[in-house]
């Protein structure tokens, strides 16, 4: 568990002569999560280490034990991180662990996302084991974040990063699976900070404290700028884009990257500057898909959010077929059923996975036509020999049984969710009364996976079913074409070729965002659309998961389409 209180960006960080300009590459560091009995190291235990240790990119090893405290947990420990006194029971104690732990740190640079909490419990239990030889330079995730990030998320939550930034290890409050987020994490401040300059371990340390700004005579490429909304565009000496972004005051926000005392000194985006052009707003919606288009189209080498164009996902539900299957695709065609899109390939097997968990649906890819004939020999597939899904392809499955199962799909896959989230909540109590924690996590994990693509199917398609659509947003009247924000309706013109922008991104962003302003703070106004208008869309009746000690909070919030604020 940890605290926000224990935050603290000033941890005393004393690096050696070798550590000076040592090469970020050529540095080992450890990155460490531990899970306590509570928020004070002098007084709380730790109950379970997780740690994985990674040097040029590589991971190199990893370490995770539970520890049995000797003391009852509190029950809102249990509740956070799933662990309970029987599962600890039989754990090692801090004892046995920590000569271990101490070797396998070793030398490296101790990582931890809010350092001063995991550092204080592990420099205690060192302490208390005698061990007096423990005095790393210190990398804290949490302070870098704030540095770096600090005008792209709500707050930073080491969760809410990963969720911002598509981290694929996900934190849980356990505290291998931390651990991997946080390094998933220190891996992205590092390509961050590498556009400011950041190339050796003392850089890292000290990005954010350095006063002053080498750069500070271009200051006169922000005189032009107005304070209104818009995005800016930072172009080199080759006349190439090599940034882009949005902002609510463009004057101030460019203005911002000079002499400001948490900025990097030597920015190398700064140093090649040699010009900034600019494209007025007039809203701060309209910057933000406009940042988008560009970012997209032009690919700029500081973006990182953004920058490539994915090609779009889809879970496909096979009606054409004698025995319906899902499979996943990258065109939604006219013959099928399709949910998307979505946002990544990752994201389609949960969906699935989940949808395969709610109904017994056939798992077999067989195709199976008008003219198949079932093999005498043909066996059951494994999940039809564990007893989880039919297979048609041996001639074993019920065809009634079968159809009832596509329609339940069918229907969760335009958004009837209700028997879903029902059916997978009581597979979550199951598996946790019988204290398989990671299983109803993941359980938990694939139903969310299924809710967020739904609801943002059906924000995507509201888009789609107005045609051209006229609203007025916040005092502005826009036009919106298929989806897609008309920005010549606005009057907006620049030299860019945006043709060849990611539009199914920018769907989901324009969807989101109409979203939001028709359904919380009500300054959308409707005026006229060639085909329908659904927003707001209706939200899930059920706004909260609560899978009983699962090894995340008992309360899981599925709503997380929230768009970070506008600049």
């Amino acid at each position: 568990m940890k605290s926000s209180a224990n935050t603290s960006e000033e941890l005393g960080l004393q690096l050696s002569l070798e550590d000076l300009g040592q090469p970020l590459i050529d540095t080992t560091f450890c990155i460490l999560d531990v899970e306590t009995t509570g928020t004070n190291s002098r007084h709380d235990l730790i109950c379970e280490i997780g740690a994985v240790k990674v040097k040029g990119g590589e991971t190199v090893g990893t370490f995770q034990t539970l520890v049995n405290p000797g003391v009852a947990l509190p029950p809102q420990i249990t509740v956070i991180t799933g662990l309970t006194d029987a599962v600890l029971a039989p754990a090692p104690r801090i004892e046995q662990v920590i000569t271990s732990l101490r070797q396998f740190i070793g030398d490296a640079v101790f990582v931890a996302h809010n350092a001063s909490f995991d550092l204080g419990f592990v420099k205690a239990a060192f302490e208390r084991a005698g061990i007096t030889d423990f005095h790393p330079t210190v990398v804290d995730t949490l302070t870098l974040s704030r540095r770096l990030f600090r005008d792209e998320v709500r707050n930073f939550k080491l969760g809410t990063l990963a969720e911002r930034f598509g981290i694929e290890n996900r934190p849980s409050h356990r505290a291998l699976d931390d651990a991997l987020a946080t390094r998933d994490l220190l891996y992205l401040l590092i390509e961050r900070a590498s556009g400011w300059g950041v190339t050796g371990l003392d850089d890292l340390v000290a990005v954010g404290k350095l006063s002053g700004h080498p750069q500070a005579k271009k200051l006169r490429l922000t005189e032009s700028l107005p304070r209104s909304p818009g995005v800016y565009l930072m172009v080199d000496e080759n006349n190439v884009v090599t940034y882009v972004g949005k902002a609510t005051n463009l004057r101030q926000r460019v203005r911002s990257y000079f002499g400001n005392d948490e900025r990097r000194s030597v920015i190398p985006m700064l140093r090649h500057l040699a010009r900034i052009e600019h494209i007025e707003t007039p809203d701060a919606f309209t910057a933000e898909v406009l940042e988008r288009r560009l970012i997209s189209s032009l690919a700029p080498r500081h973006n990182r959010v953004g920058r490539r164009k994915r090609r779009p996902v889809y879970v496909r539900l096979d009606t054409n077929e004698l025995w319906p299957r899902l499979s996943i695709v990258h065109q939604a065609r006219s013959q099928g059923q399709y949910l998307g899109p979505l946002s990544s390939r990752h994201q389609a097997e949960a969906v699935i996975e989940a949808l395969q968990t709610a109904f017994p649906i056939r798992r077999c890819a067989t195709h199976i036509g008008p003219r198949f004939v079932v093999d005498p020999d043909a066996a059951p597939c494994s999940a039809a020999q564990l007893g989880v899904a039919p297979c048609p392809c041996s001639g074993t499955a019920d065809p009634a049984a079968h159809a009832k199962a596509v329609e339940g799909v069918a229907q969760a896959m335009m958004g009837e969710q209700r028997s879903v989230v029902e059916t997978l909540s009581e597979r979550m109590s199951q598996l946790a009364t019988q204290q398989r924690f990671e299983e109803a996590a993941a359980v938990r994990d694939r139903l969310t996976s299924l809710l967020t693509a739904t609801k943002t199917a059906q924000l995507v398609n509201a888009g789609l079913a107005a045609g051209t659509a006229r609203f007025t947003l916040a005092g502005v009247d826009h036009e919106m074409n298929d989806g897609l924000l008309n920005l010549q309706h606005l009057g907006i013109s620049h030299r860019f070729d945006t043709s060849e922008a990611d539009t199914s991104a920018e769907r989901v962003l324009v969807a989101r965002m109409i979203q939001r302003a028709a359904s919380q703070n009500r300054s959308i106004r409707h005026v006229s659309c060639s085909g329908e208008w659904r927003f707001p869309v209706p939200e899930v009746a059920i706004d909260r998961l609560k899978p009983s000690a699962t090894d995340d909070a008992a309360v899981v919030d599925i709503d997380n389409t929230d768009l970070p604020a506008a600049e």
